[in-house]
């Protein structure tokens, strides 16, 4: 059956957009996750702002397990969209096979070394004797369904490398939906609090999971999930492929939990939480920004892994440039929501007045430098797209340690408000670099791919043609 978009053959100017839009999409639905539990955790009577820090101090060891599912989802997925272009329908197929294995495995171990350190964590994480009871009791339910976290996340780029990126978007926005109703429900109806928070996630992420394992179990797709054919040498290509997006979201996270661990020591007893909570409401913004920004750079790795593959370089050229646009574009638009529309976003976590004055604040100093963090991540993900991951990595790591080293060193001569400058230094000065490596790297690997279509066997032509 033909896919809904054809990855070597439509236009790339409408393909781009007819992947990029639901994909964006499907990411800001997403974010919804966790914007509405802690817009819901933060109204709790009585409690709302400590619920909401130790809520926060959940928020990046989350991230952290579902950056397992980048690892083996973005690892794979390029992979098999190039195998796809090649004309290699069985090493596709076994890609998939092997990535669902890892997935399923992945989250079993997790579950397991998750529920031993899960308070000792959260504590050297930056929670602290007021907020550990709500970090606690939110993450005991959390961990309980990472398989079906791992599953929806890392199958579903499965579905869009395959040209489905509607499907892979309505199997978002049934978790995200259903989230959004069972919250009330459990939270306030039913008077479970932060656990009830909890509870909704992830019979939300059950029901994305469900509802992606019945499409790649069926007749629709070109490759479906199957068993056997493990390989170690599949997956160790997948790993190193996976290794980019893997490390940007773990360190991400890293960054997050050193920020929380900075606002508390140098915040210190009286303004410590607040300061976290400032940075919680900052940081589910951003996601708003980068999620969807994720979901246009990333989503749009299949055209560029599956013309890669079948050695159409004129078309991944021309749907970097497109890609590149949209980028730009978003984060123009998300720059001028924060700086225009900041305050309304704020009030849906607090009431204090002076918390939301303090949040504003520390949304506006995040989003000083968005414009660039927009060119960063198309470059990343379209060196990851085509498998270059000796570039992708070293560049999302020299904007992770402009990030770490304005972080600790900001506040010991500002005070601990300064922390919030080190978002928008790293996303100057990394994508800085990053520009000027994808103008002397990128041209030279394309061509270099080039060269080989003149010599490629007679089936790869065949494919690309």
């Amino acid at each position: 059956m033909r896919q809904e978009n054809d990855l070597g053959k439509d236009p790339i100017g409408k393909l781009v957009l007819r992947i990029a839009l639901p994909s964006m999409l499907a990411q800001f639905v997403n974010v919804l996750y966790s914007i509405v539990d802690r817009m819901y955790i933060g109204n709790i009577a009585g409690v709302g702002e400590l619920a909401l820090a130790g809520v926060g101090v959940c928020g990046p060891v989350i991230t952290m397990i579902g950056s397992v599912a980048s690892l083996v989802g973005i690892g794979g997925a390029p992979l098999m969209s190039i195998r796809l272009g090649e004309g290699k329908q069985a090493k596709a197929k076994a890609i998939l096979a092997n990535c669902f294995m890892m997935l399923c495995v992945l989250s079993l171990v997790l579950v397991a070394v998750l529920f031993l350190v899960k308070r000792p964590m959260l504590l050297f994480f930056g929670a602290s004797k007021a907020t550990i009871p709500y970090a606690d009791s939110y993450f005991s339910v959390y961990i309980a369904g990472t398989l079906f976290a791992l599953l929806a996340t890392g199958m579903s780029q499965f579905i869009i490398c395959q040209g489905f990126a509607k499907i892979a978007m309505c199997a978002v926005i049934l978790g995200a939906v259903l989230n959004i109703v069972l919250d009330p429900i459990f939270i306030f109806a039913l008077d479970m609090g932060v656990a009830g928070a909890a509870i909704a996630t992830v019979l939300s992420q059950l029901a994305s999971c469900c509802f992606v394992l019945a499409f790649l179990f069926g007749q629709r797709p070109m490759v479906s999930i199957s068993f056997g054919g493990y390989s170690w040498q599949v997956i160790r290509r997948v790993l190193v492929i996976g290794l980019t997006p893997f490390a940007i979201i773990a360190v991400d996270n890293m960054m997050i939990i050193a920020m929380n661990t900075v606002l508390q020591r140098y915040g210190g007893a009286v303004q410590g939480d607040v300061l976290v909570t400032c940075a919680t409401i900052a940081q589910s913004f951003m996601l708003v920004v980068t999620m969807p920004l994720s979901g246009i750079s990333g989503g749009t790795q299949a055209i560029l892994s599956y013309n890669y593959g079948a050695q159409q370089i004129d078309r991944v050229r021309a749907a970097q440039r497109k890609i590149f646009l949209l980028c730009l574009t978003y984060t123009v638009c998300m720059t001028a929501v924060a700086w225009l529309c900041g305050q309304w976003f704020v009030r849906l976590f607090t009431s204090d007045a002076a918390v939301a004055q303090k949040a504003l604040w520390a949304i506006r100093v995040c989003t000083l430098s968005l414009l660039p963090l927009g060119i960063q991540y198309e470059i990343v993900d379209g060196f990851t797209a085509i498998g270059q991951v000796r570039f992708s990595l070293p560049l999302s790591f020299w904007r992770k340690l402009v990030y770490f080293a304005a972080l600790f060193a900001l506040p010991v001569i500002w005070g601990a408000q300064a922390a919030f400058y080190a978002e928008p230094i790293s996303d100057f000065f990394g994508p800085l670099v990053s520009m000027i490596v994808y103008l002397l790297a990128m041209k030279r690997v394309l061509k270099k791919r080039e060269a080989k279509r003149e010599t490629a066997p007679d089936q790869v032509r065949i494919a690309a043609e």
